[in-house]
Parts: C-alpha cells; sequence; structure tokens
C-alpha cells in the first residue's frame, strides 16, 4: 500500500533478496519464474515484454542495494548517474537532469549537493554513497522503493541516521517501501508489516509490532529471542540452533524441521500452508490451529545438537 512499509526478514540464505528480484525480473542468470504471478498496481507484471518492464523499473519501481560502491559506476560522477534516469525515463534534457540531481542530493541531507554533484564515488563516505544512491532511486518518484539490507556496511550512528532518512523521503513521497534486514531492530522501527522468511517461503506474515512482541512461528520466535537484550526474557525463548541448509538441498516437509524445538512427525512430510491465525496473521506452521494450545511458551526448551525437540 502506497505509505507503508513492508519488512522482509531472515537469515543470510533465507530468499529476501531473491524474491525482490523477481518482483524486479532481474534474476541472475541460470534462475527463472516457474510459475504465479507478480502483480504491481493490479498488474501481473510477468505479462510485460521486455521494453515495458524496464520502462517501469525505471519510473514506478527503485532499489537500493546494501554495497554503494558497488551500486555506483566508480568511472562518472554522482551526479551524472543520478541524471541518467531522469534523462532516460522521465524525459528531462542535461541541465534540467542536473539541477533535479542537485535537488535529490539536498533533499537526502547531503552538505553543499551543488559541489557534491561532481564528486566521484570513492571521494564519499559509505553513507555518503548510501545517500546518494538512495537519491537515484528516488528520481523518478517511484510507487515502490526496495531497500535490500541499506545499512550493511554503516556504523551504528550513520545507520540510525540513514533510517530516519529513508522513513522522512517516504513519508514526502508516499511511497511503499520493502525492507529487507537480517535484524529484527531497525526492522520493528521502519515497518507497518513484517514478513519472515525462510529457504524462499513466507513463514509469518502480520503486523509488525505483534510479529515482534508475540511471534507465532518457532522460527520468529527464534530470531526474536536472538535479538532479545541481556536481562530481557522474550515471549517464547526458543534457542535457535544449526545454519539455514543449501536451497539445493531443501529438507522435505517444512523446510524449518530440522532446526525446529516442536518438530512433530508431520513436520518433514507435508508442508504447511499459510493460513490466517485468530489475531488475522498468517502463519505457516503445522502446530496450528491446534498443537500450539498445548504449548507452554514460558517453558524451558532442551535442543540436542540442534535437532528436535521439546514437546509440549
Amino acid at each position: 500500500m502506497p505509505g507503508e512499509t513492508l519488512g522482509l526478514v531472515g537469515e543470510s540464505g533465507s530468499g529476501k533478496t531473491i524474491t525482490c528480484l523477481s518482483l524486479l525480473r532481474l534474476l541472475p542468470r541460470g534462475a527463472r519464474i516457474v510459475g504465479g504471478k507478480v502483480l504491481f498496481n493490479g498488474q501481473n507484471t510477468l505479462d510485460l515484454s521486455e521494453k515495458e518492464m524496464e520502462r517501469l523499473r525505471g519510473i514506478r519501481m527503485g532499489m537500493i542495494l546494501q554495497n554503494s560502491m558497488a551500486a555506483l559506476d566508480p568511472v562518472f560522477s554522482i551526479g551524472t548517474q543520478i541524471a541518467e534516469p531522469l534523462v532516460v525515463h522521465s524525459g528531462l534534457n542535461w541541465r534540467a537532469a542536473i539541477e533535479r540531481s542537485i535537488d535529490l542530493l539536498r533533499m537526502v541531507k547531503i552538505t553543499a549537493p551543488h559541489l557534491r554533484v561532481r564528486n566521484y564515488p570513492h571521494e564519499m563516505s559509505g553513507g555518503m554513497r548510501q545517500r546518494a544512491s538512495s537519491a537515484a532511486s528516488i528520481g523518478p518518484h517511484p510507487d515502490l522503493l526496495i531497500a535490500d539490507e541499506p545499512t550493511t556496511a554503516l556504523d551504528v550512528t550513520t545507520q540510525r541516521q540513514y533510517l530516519e532518512l529513508l522513513k522522512e523521503l517516504q513519508q514526502e513521497t508516499g511511497m511503499a517501501l520493502i525492507f529487507i534486514t537480517h535484524d529484527l531492530a531497525p526492522v520493528e522501527h521502519m515497518s507497518h508489516v513484517i514478513g519472515v522468511m525462510y529457504l524462499g517461503k513466507l513463514v509469518e506474515l502480520g503486523d509488525a509490532e505483534l510479529t515482534c512482541s508475540e511471534p507465532q512461528h518457532p522460527y520468529t520466535a527464534s530470531l526474536v529471542a536472538a535479538a532479545t537484550p541481556p536481562g530481557t526474557t522474550p515471549a517464547w525463548p526458543i534457542p535457535i540452533v544449526g545454519e539455514v541448509p543449501s536451497a539445493l538441498e531443501t529438507p522435505s516437509g517444512c523446510s524449518f524441521h530440522p532446526r525446529c524445538a516442536y518438530a512433530m512427525p508431520i513436520c518433514s512430510q507435508e508442508v504447511p500452508s499459510l493460513a490466517p491465525t485468530e489475531d488475522g496473521r498468517m502463519v505457516s506452521c503445522h502446530l496450528y490451529p491446534d498443537e500450539i494450545k498445548k504449548i507452554d511458551k514460558r517453558a524451558p526448551i532442551q535442543v540436542a545438537q540442534g535437532i528436535s525437540a521439546a514437546s509440549s
């Protein structure tokens, strides 16, 4: 929805970035979309020609990559890189596009934008490059902006400032935002809705505050517990063990079952559907709707060697 933020959370390898690249139809070589629909403002983008998709990406969708140094071309000035899509997609001449680039740099709070527009990426700090990358992404006034781990290379203070900037830009432009991260702390602050991903699938989707305070899926609970400050007891203290398996060796049934403290025989046999719960959130777990009622979420859990399971 316009003006709203969807936070996509999960460990590295959970499929967050690939999912968003699928929305943009920018999958890496060897990957392809084999089914389903990608609906954007009611239109299935899979039905568009490549030329139509290029225009959609240039004007109505934008993406901020986590590595601003890789996202920006080292041989062109910042001003040129911000201006080029404005010339190609918005029909501005170069003079007008450069003036707009200066305005955009000012909008993302870069000081002396009339001078910085002449800088090359290596002449800027990491935080400044990320702001410049944001300026390039919002230049054509996109309806949707995807921010892929945009604070990864930034120090804590710069991270906080950058996230506040993203919120301000969203309020000023009314764009929808997809915020990708592996860190629950900023996503709760940034998002209206949180989607938790594991091995390419959504396992939980719902209100951001509720998801972080009262997680419903064991994997979400593990992420919340891992992010809980010392001295504070999480709502459902489940330890997270092991690592995300390779996507080439996805476990049968529920792909989280080898790491789940509540795994049951059905979990290795059947993939749970993403279904609504009583409070309107969506969860993909065989504990729902009946088994979850038998569980004392405050009871201590013993996990042996990263495999199964405490029981109810």
